[in-house]
């Protein structure tokens, strides 16, 4: 069974600007600005054209106990969003 794998566009096709707390992300490719908190933009960074299963996302931000039920549901709002594909 193969791990479902997540991927953000390269980092050159999204614009992030810091707003205090948020973070404006303008997707080049759909013209849509979006206003995120943290770790989103993270995710992002980490992501940028490069797939990455659930797994590895928990090493990279070093999730324990609970987390990866958080992690799994930022995932897909940022599916549903357009910002990352799933695969």
């Amino acid at each position: 069974m193969n791990a479902t794998r997540y991927r953000a566009p390269p980092a050159d096709c999204l614009a992030m600007v810091p707003l205090d707390d948020l973070v404006a992300v303008f997707h080049r490719a759909s013209g849509i600005t979006h206003l995120v908190t943290s770790p989103v933009p993270e995710l992002l960074e980490a992501m940028a054209a490069c797939w990455m299963t659930l797994d590895a996302l928990e090493v990279e931000f070093e999730l324990v106990g609970g987390g990866r039920a958080s992690l799994l549901t930022t995932l897909d709002e940022l599916v549903v969003t357009g910002l990352i594909e799933r695969a």
